[in-house]
């Protein structure tokens, strides 16, 4: 279990732009992970001011984050930066809105060097409201 302070430490993101706020499970493939959607999110002032919904594409990158702490808390990755190459098979099945609390789990399917293909999922109340196969690479 990671709180904001570790994820702090591997990830480079910061507010407004940090989109995992805890980790509950961490393995050496797999990782799962906390968004809590609250109404202050800044993109909520246009993403619609009278019906909030937050935007698929910062769905996707709080899934990417995920998967980012999941690879930089190696130790052979410390310090090390994630360069995100493509998203493939994305699909939106839910509209997440303030109050929601995304769970988000990354799965790596496949690595060769430095790059990695992950499968990663967000889900609202045990329903489905994201999912993507993401493909990252690894650089200083």
């Amino acid at each position: 279990m990671m709180d904001l302070n570790q994820i702090k430490e591997v990830l480079p993101h910061r507010y407004p732009f940090l989109l995992v706020d805890r980790v509950l499970k961490v393995s050496e493939d797999e990782i799962v992970a906390l968004k809590n959607v609250t109404i202050n999110e800044p993109f909520f002032q246009g993403h619609f001011p009278q019906y909030p919904v937050m935007p698929g594409v910062l769905i996707m990158e709080a899934l990417a984050q995920t998967a980012g702490v999941l690879e930089l808390s190696k130790e052979e990755n410390k310090g090390k930066l994630v360069f995100y190459a493509g998203m493939d098979k994305v699909r939106f099945k839910k509209q997440v809105v303030p109050g929601d609390q995304l769970v988000m789990t990354a799965t790596f399917i496949k690595r060769r060097g430095t790059i990695a293909v992950v499968e990663a999922t967000a889900e609202v109340d045990g329903q489905l409201a994201a999912s993507g196969v993401l493909t990252f690479a690894i650089g200083s």
